[in-house]
């Protein structure tokens, strides 16, 4: 019987260093990333600037306020990463950019500045997807190798296999995402937008004592967050509920806290994201899993899923905030890699797009 044939990599070492500047403004974080890949294969950060736009507690990020938080520190972010990296714009051999998915207003103020630098500097234009730059920069960071991809963000929740140059979906949220539902909660509590509601969430479920019943929603490979949500937010209506997490007398001892509810948010939420990306990872054989995005950075969802992995003899790989949150140099490495495939975006064709699917992606750089 014949051996099995080793995949050829279709990406093969560049005859010389290639950089890339990467633009990513999606949301309401505003990136800019510079990026080398040697003729070694290596690939070096250079530079790796990010500015948040963030609102006061109790209320959300507004497309044209973001769009307008976009166009004012734009020129700032780059010339900083410009700066931090020791090159100039002329040194840079492609300029890429979030095509999407996104909030549309943001997604557009940056586009625009990456077609304007292409066509000032006559630079090749790369458009990227958002989530390809997630996963591409996981496994750059953490060395996974072929691993299920969880990826959990303000706007998207999917768990992904990679077969055949293409990352495939094997389950998603089938309504809101999970960082989304975390924030929305976050504006219920009146928890600050500083750094992110997400991260004092975290910080607030630390101090919870108590599991509170929730909706527990996987449906296949799928999950549901917007009926959590609901419920999450009818115990702030309860008789039992504190928002300050005081006792009124000593016999008052049945009472909810806002740390309590964060923390059964959390627990409930993430033990039905380790259950899908188990599925997945028992139907593929795989033993690595890698998560991604910005809830990715969530210590209590690293550590659940690490002990997932420790009962199936697997790995668990993940990256810090530098690079689960939303970042220019995330962006770079994808455009970078299409570049080197030849997969160039004409300016004409330069445009923005609000739903843009991981799985509509053609990965030419894997085999």
């Amino acid at each position: 019987m014949p051996g099995r044939l080793r995949a050829i990599n279709p990406l093969q070492s560049p005859a010389r260093p290639y950089i890339a500047l990467g633009l990513e403004g999606s949301a309401n974080k505003l990136g800019a990333g510079i990026i080398r890949h040697g003729v070694d294969g290596s690939s070096t950060i250079l530079s790796n600037v990010r500015h948040t736009y963030i609102t006061p507690p109790g209320e959300g990020f507004q497309p044209r306020d973001t769009s307008l938080h976009h166009r004012e520190w734009v020129l700032q972010v780059i010339n900083e990463s410009l700066l931090n990296a020791c090159v100039s714009i002329l040194d840079v051999d492609c300029i890429c950019y979030t095509k999407g998915p996104g909030m549309g207003a943001p997604l557009q103020s940056v586009a625009l500045v990456a077609r304007t630098l292409s066509l000032l500097f006559n630079k090749p234009l790369v458009g990227v997807n958002h989530c390809i730059g997630h996963i591409e920069m996981g496994r750059e960071v953490t060395g996974a190798k072929n691993p299920v991809v969880l990826y959990v963000s303000g706007g998207n929740t999917q768990v992904i296999a990679y077969s055949r140059q293409c990352y495939r979906i094997f389950g998603e949220t089938l309504d809101i995402a999970v960082g989304n539902c975390l924030d929305r909660f976050a504006r219920v509590i009146n928890l600050s937008n500083d750094p992110s509601p997400g991260y004092n969430i975290e910080q607030e479920a630390k101090k919870g004592t108590r599991l509170l019943p929730l909706p527990y929603t996987t449906k296949g490979m799928d999950v549901s967050l917007s009926g959590i949500l609901t419920s999450i937010e009818a115990y702030t209506h309860d008789k039992r509920f504190r928002s300050g997490g005081n006792l009124i007398d000593f016999e008052d001892s049945d009472i909810i806290t806002p740390a309590d509810l964060c923390f059964s948010l959390q627990e409930t939420v993430f033990a039905m994201l380790v259950e899908i990306t188990e599925r997945a990872m028992a139907h593929i054989g795989s033993k690595e899993v890698l998560i991604v995005g910005g809830v990715g950075c969530n210590e209590r969802l690293q550590e659940m899923m690490g002990v997932m992995a420790k009962e199936r003899n697997g790995q668990i790989f993940a990256t810090d905030e530098r690079f689960c949150i939303d970042n220019g140099i995330m962006i770079a490495q994808a455009g970078l890699l299409s570049f080197r495939m030849g997969q160039l975006t004409v300016v004409s064709k330069s445009t923005c797009t609000q739903r843009f699917r991981t799985d509509q992606v053609h990965v030419a750089w894997r085999s």
